[in-house]
């Protein structure tokens, strides 16, 4: 008589949780990987495969090179990966030029702007919100390039939630996603626009990286929860000022204003809580 074999629901939890633990450092770029084919597959989001490569490698090797020469280090490339990734799926060219300048400004950010010894932008925002800022004819932003396929959405959010809490960041993600609900419906009360169409930047492909990946950035955050929550609720404040006075691009100028403001304080205060 074959035997039934029964599986332990806590048993198989806890070897799940072991999993990840073991190979989190491949979640993030499988996060974004996906993000990036549900994009492309589904809905035809990329210009050009060709940009995606020019973005990434351009990111990977000016991290190596600068790593080498001016830390006198290898780096793992899975972070410059990811910028690289980021910045070939939130701009939009028909020409490859900007990809590369956005990745290498990325990336220099790291190791030029810097106070000590730690990087204050997030690196793709940087890049991004330059490239932007500048409003060349050959460059847009993404925005209205994806779908709401639920069950793609679901997937991403489903892997996203594990990766910001495995990196003990869920609080920020909750934290900036509430405030960007109670700001859209305090939005469509003033403009006269519907509260649905006001929160459906969520379910696109550049709210799914900046939610997981960019304003929780570990290297970039600041040192307490308290705090890390604070920016999130700052950075949607700002935001709302800035889609108030109809800019498109509001999420990355937000960031880009208030995430190396709040780390430099950070480090200040730190500097002066260690002397005391």
């Amino acid at each position: 008589m074959q035997q039934e074999i029964k599986l332990d629901p806590l048993t198989a939890s806890s070897s799940f949780s072991q999993w990840i633990n073991k190979n989190f450092k491949f979640l993030p770029p499988t996060f974004i990987t996906l993000v990036l084919l549900v994009g492309q597959i589904t809905y035809g989001i990329l210009d050009s495969y060709l940009n995606v490569v020019v973005a990434i490698a351009t990111c990977i090797l000016a991290e190596l090179i600068l790593a080498r020469v001016l830390l006198g280090q290898w780096k793992n490339i899975a972070s410059s990966y990811m910028t690289g990734t980021s910045v070939a799926m939130l701009i939009r060219s028909t020409v490859a030029w900007p990809y590369f300048f956005t990745a290498l400004l990325s990336i220099l950010s790291k190791y030029v702007l810097r106070y000590k010894g730690k990087h204050l932008w997030n690196p793709s925002d940087f890049g991004i919100t330059w490239m932007l800022a500048m409003q060349s004819p050959s460059v847009a932003g993404l925005s209205i390039q994806w779908g709401s396929n639920l069950a793609a959405v679901s997937v991403i959010w489903f892997l996203g939630l594990i990766v910001v809490n495995r990196a003990k960041r869920m609080h920020v993600t909750i934290a900036y996603v509430i405030s960007f609900i109670l700001l859209a419906y305090v939005r469509c009360l003033i403009t006269g626009d519907a509260f649905l169409a006001e929160l459906a930047p969520l379910t696109g492909p550049m709210y799914q990286l900046y939610i997981f990946l960019m304003i929780t950035d570990p290297p970039t955050s600041v040192s307490t929860r308290k705090g890390r929550i604070i920016v999130a609720i700052l950075v949607a404040l700002v935001e709302f000022v800035f889609r108030l006075n109809n800019f498109i691009y509001a999420p990355f100028y937000a960031l880009f204003i208030v995430g190396p403001l709040t780390k430099f304080i950070d480090l200040k205060w730190y500097d002066k809580t260690v002397a005391k």
